[in-house]
C-alpha cells in the first residue's frame, strides 16, 4: 500500500483510508459486529492505515466497533473521529429539522474523552470539528483542540465541511490537518477555491463519499430500491429520476475501466487520487470484496491523456439532484 502524508502535518496515511460509518450508521440497518471487525483488520492487513468514525455514527457504536477491532493493531494505525453535534438529540432527526450542533469548549473536551474510552487509545489522532458551530467562535473551537494536544489527548486537529475563512482563521490559532469534505467526479465543489486554499496552507485533504455514496460504482441505478433507514432515502440525488440522469457519469467512469480492466469505482478513486499528493480519499464498505476492489485503485495510474479524456467528457454532464436535503447543505462551506 502505498503511503501519503497530509498536507504539512507529518501526519503519514494509506493512500486509501475506510470509512466505518456505513458499518453502524445510515446506510440501513447495523451489520453484524462480528463480521466488520473481521473486515477491519483484513483492511489492516491489506495495508490500510487510517480509519475514520464519529461519535455521532450510532451514536457512539462505530466507535466502540473501531475501537474493538483496532485495539490490538494500535500501533499499527492512524484514527479519526470527529465531535460537533448534540448526541442527547436522537440522530435521526437528522432527517427531520436537523441535528443540533454544539462545539462549546466544554463539549469539545466531553466528547474528546468519551472518545478516547470507546476508542480504547490514549490519544485520538485526528480530532475533526464535524460542522461547523455558528455559536461558537471557531477560534475558541481551535483553543479547545489545541489544549486537549497539549495535554497529549489529541495529535492533529481537522476540519469537516468548513468555509474557506474558517479554515484558515482557525488554522491560525491550530494547525489544521486536514479538511475533510466530499470530493468525487459527481461533487466537485471542493475545486472551487477550497483545494488551492488547503495547497496554499499545507492542509490535506480526507475525501470522503469518494464513490457518491455508492452512486459511481455502477451498482446503483433508477430501478434501485433502499431500506427505509437507508440515508440515501432523504437525498436529492438519489431520487429515481437523478439516479436516470447522473447514470451518463457511471457509463463514463465503464467506458475508462474497460480500456483499464477496472471498474468504475476503481477509475473514480484513481482520478480523485490523481488531483493532488495530499489527497486521502476513505471509502467506505461493508464487504471484503469491495474493499479488496477499493484498494486496488491504488496501483491504477490514470495516463494525462486518459485524465483529460475524464475532464471533457464530464464536463459534458450535468449532475442532477442536490447532495443533501436543504437544513443539512445549510451547515456545510461555514
Amino acid at each position: 500500500m502505498q503511503k501519503r502524508v497530509l498536507g504539512k502535518s507529518g501526519l503519514e496515511v494509506s493512500a486509501i483510508g475506510l470509512g466505518c460509518m456505513g458499518m453502524s450508521f445510515s446506510y440501513g440497518p447495523p451489520k453484524d459486529k462480528r463480521e466488520m471487525i473481521s473486515l477491519i483488520r483484513a483492511a489492516v492487513e491489506r495495508g490500510v492505515t487510517f480509519f475514520d468514525t464519529a461519535e455521532v455514527y450510532g451514536p457512539f457504536t462505530n466507535e466502540e466497533l473501531v475501537g474493538e477491532a483496532l485495539a490490538p493493531l494500535r500501533d499499527q494505525v492512524v484514527i479519526a473521529t470527529k465531535f460537533g453535534f448534540d448526541t442527547g438529540v436522537d440522530p435521526r432527526a437528522m432527517k427531520g429539522g436537523g441535528p443540533v450542533l454544539n462545539s462549546c469548549p466544554e463539549h469539545v473536551r466531553e466528547v474528546a474523552e468519551a472518545s478516547l474510552k470507546r476508542l480504547r487509545v490514549e490519544v485520538i489522532d485526528l480530532f475533526y470539528q464535524h460542522r461547523v458551530d455558528p455559536q461558537v467562535p471557531i477560534e475558541d473551537v481551535a483553543g479547545a483542540v489545541q489544549e486537549l494536544i497539549k495535554e497529549g489527548k489529541v495529535k492533529h486537529f481537522g476540519l469537516s465541511e468548513a468555509g474557506i475563512e474558517t479554515v484558515r482563521r482557525a488554522h491560525g490559532v491550530q494547525k489544521v490537518a486536514a479538511v475533510q469534505n466530499e470530493y468525487s467526479l459527481w461533487f466537485r465543489r471542493p475545486e472551487e477555491g477550497l483545494l488551492q486554499a488547503l495547497e496554499e496552507l499545507g492542509i490535506g485533504l480526507v475525501a470522503y463519499s469518494p464513490l457518491g455514496k455508492g452512486f459511481l460504482t455502477g451498482k446503483i441505478d433508477e430501478s434501485t430500491t433502499f431500506d427505509s433507514t437507508d440515508f440515501r432515502t432523504t437525498l436529492p440525488r438519489f431520487s429515481p429520476a437523478a439516479r436516470k440522469a447522473n447514470q451518463a457519469l457511471v457509463d463514463l467512469l465503464g467506458r475508462i475501466g474497460n480500456q483499464k480492466h477496472a471498474t468504475p469505482a476503481q477509475i473514480a478513486l484513481s482520478w480523485l487520487l490523481a488531483q493532488r499528493r495530499w489527497i486521502v480519499p476513505i471509502p467506505g464498505t461493508t464487504m471484503l470484496e469491495r474493499l479488496d476492489e477499493n484498494i486496488g485503485a491504488v496501483a491504477l495510474e490514470l495516463t494525462s491523456s486518459e485524465l483529460q479524456e475524464i475532464e471533457q467528457a464530464a464536463a459534458k454532464i450535468k449532475i442532477e439532484g442536490a447532495r443533501y436535503p436543504e437544513k443539512l447543505e445549510q451547515m456545510t462551506g461555514r
